[in-house]
């Protein structure tokens, strides 16, 4: 298990739904925000959330992003 892992750069074009069980099985540790891009997010730091940006404009969710730890 990498529990160290921060970032996701291999999910990005992905379904946001399987971005989301990637980085579960990561990292169960952490809360998974799923977000539509644009959408505006209190800034700060978390070091127990990740954000998955997603394009809602397109029927599959394609992750926009690389997913971080933040």
């Amino acid at each position: 298990r990498k529990m160290s892992k921060t970032s996701w750069p291999e999910v990005v074009g992905w379904p946001a739904t399987q971005a989301v069980t990637q980085i579960n099985a990561d990292r169960p540790d952490v809360a998974i925000e799923v977000v539509p891009n644009g959408t505006t997010v209190a800034p700060g730091y978390n070091a127990e959330r990740v954000r998955v940006f997603f394009d809602a404009g397109n029927a599959s969710g394609p992750v926009v992003g690389t997913p971080a730890v933040g």
